[in-house]
């Protein structure tokens, strides 16, 4: 119903702020994240939240976010059976996109459980079913800037998967490939790969 929304921000509550749009306001749950963008903020000043509102049978909820990307991640979320929105928040709010994305990717159960309410069934099933999608959404958005398409190891292989990981955080093939043959053994973890490689990046 809403794409966004952009007005003055009044308010902040411990899970939600209050945006003036046209004389109507707003009440819009978000994550503790983008609390933290608002607080630098002073009441009055302008704010926009990407939004998504959330339909039950007693009420609708507004639900909005200071990036796009963590409105499509809380809506990706959503999609997890079992997952609802407080679930969601409380998973955004407890780790930034990237390191959700590479939590879910390298099968990071330890990470996702840091956030209240998540179990490790709970984070389990998240990555069972959000692995596939966050690999594909990287790749489409790749494509839709104008990148060539990675040319990636053996589908389902460790080292598959640590560039992929690599890759969701921003790096490119050949820097995500490179890392990863640097430090590849048959003898590491997968989640052992992505640190190794990682180190060696930012050096």
């Amino acid at each position: 119903m809403y794409a966004y929304i952009r007005g003055k921000l009044e308010a902040r509550g411990s899970d939600h702020i209050v945006i003036d749009a046209g004389g109507v306001g707003y009440m819009i749950y978000t994550s503790q994240t983008t609390l933290a963008e608002a607080a630098r903020l002073e009441p009055g000043r302008e704010f926009k939240a990407y939004t998504h509102l959330h339909v039950r049978e007693d009420a609708m909820d507004l639900y909005g976010f200071a990036t796009y990307e963590e409105l499509s991640l809380f809506r990706m979320l959503l999609t997890v059976s079992g997952v609802g929105p407080k679930v969601a928040l409380s998973l955004l709010s407890a780790v930034s996109p990237s390191k959700f994305s590479l939590a879910v990717i390298t099968d990071d159960v330890k990470t996702l459980t840091k956030a209240p309410g998540v179990g490790s069934k709970t984070a389990q099933r998240i990555i069972l079913e959000l692995r596939d999608k966050l690999k594909k959404e990287q790749l489409d958005a790749r494509a839709a800037a104008g990148a060539d398409l990675p040319q990636l190891p053996q589908e389902g292989s460790r080292l598959s998967e640590a560039v992929s990981a690599l890759m969701v955080l921003g790096y490119t093939q050949a820097e995500a490939n490179r890392a990863v043959a640097s430090v590849y053994s048959d003898e590491l973890e997968l989640e052992e790969i992505v640190r190794k490689a990682l180190k060696g990046l930012v050096r």
